[in-house]
């Protein structure tokens, strides 16, 4: 085990770790109601990842972005936790960076207390939390973490993680197949989570014998 304590171990949330989207969708449908103003909500979950303010600038004025994105926000607790699930393999994935004495850093695009009511609800235990960041945006705090393996499911995630001198792992629970992932950078390509631990096994053990 502490032979690698030094591991850190960086994670995407939405659609990484998390499927987001029920919730999401719900949220979105609830801010339509309380504004007025019509929402693709089905739309919206099949981008995720950028920003908050740049999914709301498709639907709101750029005065009411500021505003409306509060909302969102303040609207989320009561209508996107509960229906969220982990992805298949989240749980196992965390747990084996903690089998080989690493650390998990969730780092995320989220606003960051809605991300720990994520992680908290579904019993998903993490060492750090870090939201409010956005593909080269991550680095930092990837950095500030000692991450050196980042898991993420958008083109967004790789940006970020090459950007960190990290190595970007891939997952296709997101938007995007194994191509676009690879074309756009990631070393490691993987259906889900489920294909993590065994991955991570090799790594180390590939890693402590060179």
């Amino acid at each position: 085990m502490t032979a690698h304590a030094h591991l850190a171990v960086g994670f995407d949330l939405d659609m990484t770790l998390i499927d987001s989207r029920p919730g999401i969708r719900a949220a979105y449908r609830q801010l339509s109601v309380e504004t007025g103003v019509w929402i693709d909500a089905d739309l919206v979950v099949t981008r995720l990842g950028p920003p908050l303010e740049d999914e709301i600038a498709n639907w709101f004025p750029a005065a009411r972005i500021g505003e409306i994105a509060d909302r969102y926000r303040a609207l989320y607790p009561d209508y996107a936790i509960a229906p969220t699930t982990p992805l298949p393999g989240a749980r196992a994935a965390v747990e084996a960076v903690r089998e080989v004495g690493g650390r998990t850093v969730v780092v995320t695009g989220k606003w960051e207390p809605n991300a720990k009511l994520h992680l908290a609800h579904l019993g998903i235990e993490v060492d750090a939390v870090i939201g409010n960041v956005w593909a080269e945006g991550k680095a930092l705090a990837l950095r500030e973490h000692g991450v050196s393996i980042y898991v993420g499911d958008h083109l967004g995630d790789i940006r970020g993680a090459r950007a960190a001198d990290a190595l970007a792992v891939a997952v296709t629970t997101g938007p995007y197949g194994a191509e676009p992932l690879r074309e756009a950078g990631a070393d490691v390509v993987l259906p889900d989570l489920t294909a993590f631990p065994a991955w991570l096994t090799g790594h180390v053990a590939k890693t402590a014998a060179v």
